[in-house]
Formats: structure tokens, sequence, C-alpha cells
């Protein structure tokens, strides 16, 4: 039940990681220029996936540390299964898409990544669960 539910969630967070880069394109890339925009951006998205975690664990019911980490680190693996998926469907070459990960121009995607396998961690350790 537990995978079910972290799946319903990572859903979400998509959704939420959609809006984000929407959010960024037409907005904020205009307005702040292209790396103070991916800078707002990471640390936007990592607020909200922590934010999900925080309200998503009474739901969940996870009472063990391990399957903390294993909601992370599916959240990550889902995460990463779908960005490059969808980036290679595109027709971006894997280059394009391991660029990315390198912090150039103010990208934060690593540390958005990190946030993701470590956000129910996290979450539980500021809602005192663990």
């Amino acid at each position: 039940m537990i995978a079910v539910k972290s799946l319903m969630i990572w859903c979400g967070i998509l959704v939420l990681a959609i809006a984000n880069g929407v959010l960024r394109e037409s907005v904020l890339v205009p307005l702040l220029g292209v790396t103070a925009a991916l800078v707002l951006s990471g640390v936007l998205l990592s607020a909200l996936i922590l934010g999900v975690a925080y309200l998503s664990l009474p739901w969940l019911k996870i009472r063990r540390p391990l399957e903390l980490w294993l909601v992370g680190l599916g959240w990550l693996a889902l995460t990463l299964v779908f960005e490059f998926s969808f980036g290679l469907w595109q027709g971006k070459s894997w280059p394009e898409l391991l660029n990315a990960h390198t912090f150039e121009g103010g990208n934060l995607w690593g540390v958005v990544l990190a946030v993701t396998a470590l956000a129910p961690r996290l979450a539980a350790r500021l809602r005192g669960m663990v």
C-alpha cells in the first residue's frame, strides 16, 4: 500500500515540477534572466518537494526509517526514468540530458534530485518522527 500511495504522491510532485518549469520559462526567465531563474526555480521546486513530503507523511503511515529511505529513493528513480525517457522522446542527446546535472549556469537540478531522495527522511525529522 505504501508503494501505491508513494506513486500517487510522486505524480503530484511531477505536476508541481511541470508547473514550476512553466513558471520558470514564462515568468522567471524573462523577468530575471536564465541563471537567476534556474536558481530560483531549483530552490522553489526543492521546497515544494519537501513540503509535499511533509504533508503526505501522515497519509503514508510510515513508521520505520528504512521505509522513508525507500520512498525517497523510489521517487528519485521515478524522476530519473521520467526525465531521461521524456528527454529522449523529445530527441535530446545523452550529453544534453546529462548537462542538466553539471550545475552550469545556475542549474540546481542535482540539488533537486538530492532533495527528492532525502525529502521523506527530512520531512520525518521536521515532524519529529525520527
